[in-house]
């Protein structure tokens, strides 16, 4: 009474060197169709009836297999009974881990190829095998070195800290930016800082700015070993700190932790949130008018994020945020000073370099010692206690950052070299400077180019704006000399009028000077005869 039962489908899949593709669905058919199948056997023998070869002869297959499908409810799938041998191999399989293991220790872009291991084992040990069975060790011996790991928890008011980069345009210019994350991985929250360089003081600023994100210091932080932070790892293991570093660390009191070197998933942590911070909060790429206005951004992204309910938690990055910071330390009065520090001497061009760029001081302090504090975005130069330059921090290399101011004192000594010096290249001033020059030296000649330059002095200590207004005057009050300019500046400075006529001296007789006629020559001339 039971329906006629019909010959499966069957899947073929051709033996050739290079096997058909066979898509995950018609493989996955061809299962359920074969467990179908067993089902089908099973039941015709074992409640049915039928015979072993009778079920073989209907179903089309043989009757050892008939055998296996009474044996097994579902198909138990290959199975090798023994591990067969491998005459050809056995006797290079030593010398097949040796280049393995040496190749840990090597490039990871210079390792051996299977291919080349083959050619190796073929050209200079005699092997007279095939490609194929040293590919198959190869590959189950590299399966056996790949690294596990072991899931780990993060306490609270710890965290992790790292570099990542990301191409950003900054005022219209495109930059390799480099990233400072620093996350605290039982709440998942992080911080985020844009930076042009990943150096010294930008590992120092991004803590400042991070510590002050979160409202206080973490118990310790994870980094790798980066030389901004490592000098050297001792042979015990422990680190030597660099001299930055260990002022941070004094100035916040943590405690510091390190990977293994090249290891970076002992901070896995940190380098997701690298990830993602990347493909989420620069994708498309940033684009903004300074890099605090890019930072502004990137601490609001972080925010936002903290409304976030990751996979695994039933309460928000934010609600698991607040117990990270019940257990950081209270801030310092005041933010460390996030700068790098180095003793260099004046050249004789009254330059001072600074990370293989020249940076310009007063002339006055020429073949002198002193102190260059390096910012993010700054650089100070100063002589003892006093600071004599400040220049914006220049990413470049072997570049001239000068100020023209620097060198007007020398200049007004050598004014030979006034029209030929590199400082003044490029000097954007107001169009009177030139017509104020051009009047001087038609007026004195080569004194006229020292006077220039002594009105060039006046901006070592008055404002740019001043001087331009006390040019004007000179220039509307034909006042041409460096005299007046410097009385016309002090009464504008001084809100005072200037003396530059006799209106403010009325006590004074007033000289009338008449057009002289030719007939008073005429006059002279008669009397001069007579």
């Amino acid at each position: 009474n039971n329906p006629p039962l019909k010959r499966p489908d069957c899947l073929v899949v051709g033996r050739s060197k290079n096997p058909p593709v066979v898509s995950f669905l018609l493989l996955q058919r061809a299962g359920m169709k074969q467990v179908e199948l067993y089902g089908r056997v099973r039941y015709a023998v074992k409640i049915q009836g039928m015979s072993r070869r009778g079920a073989a002869r209907v179903f089309g297959i043989d009757r050892r297999t008939v055998d296996k499908m009474l044996a097994f409810s579902v198909p138990p799938g290959y199975r090798r009974k023994r591990t067969p041998a491998r005459p050809k191999l056995d006797p290079y399989v030593g010398i097949i881990d040796q280049i393995l293991e040496d190749d840990t220790k090597r490039l990871k872009k210079q390792r051996h190829t299977s291919k080349r291991i083959f050619e190796r084992l073929r050209d200079e040990y005699g092997f007279a095998g095939g490609i194929t069975i040293v590919k198959d060790y190869i590959f189950a011996a590299r399966q056996r070195q790949r690294e596990m790991f072991v899931p780990l928890s993060h306490p609270a008011g710890h965290a992790q800290a790292d570099f990542g980069e990301a191409d950003v345009t900054i005022a219209g210019i495109q930059y390799r930016a480099h990233y400072f994350v620093l996350t605290l991985p039982h709440s998942d929250a992080c911080f985020v800082a844009a930076y042009p360089a990943a150096t010294t003081e930008a590992w120092l600023d991004g803590h400042n700015r991070a510590f002050t994100f979160f409202g206080g210091v973490p118990l310790s932080i994870l980094y790798d070993n980066d030389k901004c932070l490592v000098a050297r790892i001792l042979p015990d293991g422990t680190r030597q700190r660099t001299r930055a570093f260990s002022g941070l660390q004094s100035h916040y009191l943590f405690e510091d932790r390190y990977g293994r070197p090249g290891k970076g998933n002992d901070k896995g942590n940190v380098e997701g949130v690298v990830g993602y911070a990347r493909r989420n909060f620069m994708v498309p790429m940033p684009r903004f008018a300074s890099w605090d206005a890019l930072n502004a951004h990137l601490e609001e992204q972080c925010r936002n994020r903290q409304r976030d309910v990751l996979r695994g938690h039933r309460e928000s990055i934010s609600e698991r945020l607040t117990r990270d910071q019940t257990l950081l330390t209270a801030l310092p009065p005041a933010p460390f000073d996030a700068c790098d520090k180095h003793a260099t001497r004046v050249s004789s061009l009254s330059l001072v370099r600074y990370r293989n760029n020249d940076y310009s001081v007063p002339v006055a302090f020429g073949h002198q010692e002193v102190w260059i504090r390096g910012y993010v975005h700054e650089v100070i130069i100063g002589c003892g206690s006093e600071e004599i330059a400040r220049h914006p921090r220049s990413y470049e290399r072997e570049d001239l950052i000068f100020n023209p101011i620097h060198y007007l004192l020398l200049l007004e000594k050598k004014v030979g070299a006034l029209d030929q010096a590199a400082p003044l290249v490029g000097w954007d001033l107001p169009d009177v400077f030139a017509t104020l020059r051009r009047l001087l030296e038609a007026r004195m000649g080569k004194s006229g180019k020292r006077e220039y330059v002594q009105v060039l002095r006046l901006l070592e200590s008055f404002d740019l704006n001043d001087l331009h207004g006390a040019i004007r005057d000179a220039l509307r009050l034909s006042a041409i000399s460096f005299d007046a300019v410097k009385h016309l500046l002090l009464c504008r400075i001084e809100r005072r009028p200037p003396k530059l006529n006799l209106d403010i001296y009325p006590y004074l007789p007033r000289a009338r000077v008449a057009t002289t006629s030719a007939a008073s020559y005429m006059n002279l001339l008669t009397g001069t005869a007579s």
